[in-house]
């Protein structure tokens, strides 16, 4: 039977959701793909990963069934987006690490491109999820297990303008061996910008990963407006790297 190249693209592969080999999708079927996934970032990112499959199905402008199709439950879907975000920010880190000489401006780097991306909002709970045991021959990162994360979120006041941040619990999600790599690429590398930047005497001695992450999580709060998203994003980031630094003894 002949298939016709406009309906097919070899060279076009994804995952089926699940872990599975690789297959060819339909050129259609890949661009509803792509439609869900940017719908799925953008409706996590404003709501956070609580947001049901219909609203990310309604952003995508598909029907729900197409979006259960490619992710069979949502638990799948939000693996896949926090997957690709923890790779994201491992690579923003890794970056600035390699790129800048000097640890304070690699580390401010990776939080203002961080920030600038978006992708604090979409940071995975298990990296959260982290304690600094300090010994006295140096740092090590130990993965704390809590019973719950505690995530920043952002809600709207029911009687005002202004967002404002609190932290809210999140239920625990299955958490694979996939999820575990990618999370510790991404501890392992941001706590070498920590350490640098403490070594160096410009990182207060008390700030740990967890709240370098903290930061990246809580200056990205979802606006409305983007210019004014933006605008907020850096001036919050600002006072946040400021809190940061180390100050001279008086």
């Amino acid at each position: 039977m002949h298939i016709q190249g406009s309906h097919w693209s070899a060279a076009v592969a994804t995952t089926d959701g699940t872990g599975g080999r690789n297959t060819p999708l339909r050129v259609d079927a890949q661009r509803n793909l792509e439609h869900v996934l940017r719908a799925a970032r953008e409706v996590f990112g404003e709501l956070g990963y609580g947001a049901p499959m219909e609203d990310v199905a309604r952003r995508a402008r598909v029907g729900v069934g197409t979006v259960y199709r490619r992710f069979p439950s949502k638990d799948v879907l939000v693996r896949r987006i926090a997957e690709e975000e923890t790779a994201r920010l491992t690579e923003q880190a890794r970056t600035a690490l390699g790129q800048e000489d000097e640890p304070w401006s690699a580390l401010s780097r990776f939080l203002r491109t961080s920030v600038a991306s978006g992708a604090g909002r979409l940071l995975p709970p298990q990296v959260l999820r982290v304690g600094v045991d300090v010994e006295s021959e140096g740092q090590r990162l130990q993965a704390a297990v809590p019973d719950r994360a505690r995530v920043p979120q952002q809600r709207q006041p029911s009687g005002g303008q202004l967002h404002e941040l609190r932290l809210v619990e999140q239920r625990p999600t299955a958490v694979d061996e996939r999820d575990d790599a990618g999370a510790a690429a991404l501890l392992d590398v941001v706590g070498r910008l920590v350490e640098r930047a403490r070594a160096a005497g410009e990182l207060r001695a008390d700030v740990t990963v967890a709240d370098v992450l903290l930061v990246i999580a809580t200056a990205a709060p979802s606006l409305p407006d983007a210019a004014q998203q933006a605008a907020a994003s850096s001036r919050l980031l600002d006072i946040l790297l400021e809190g940061l630094r180390s100050r001279p003894v008086a």
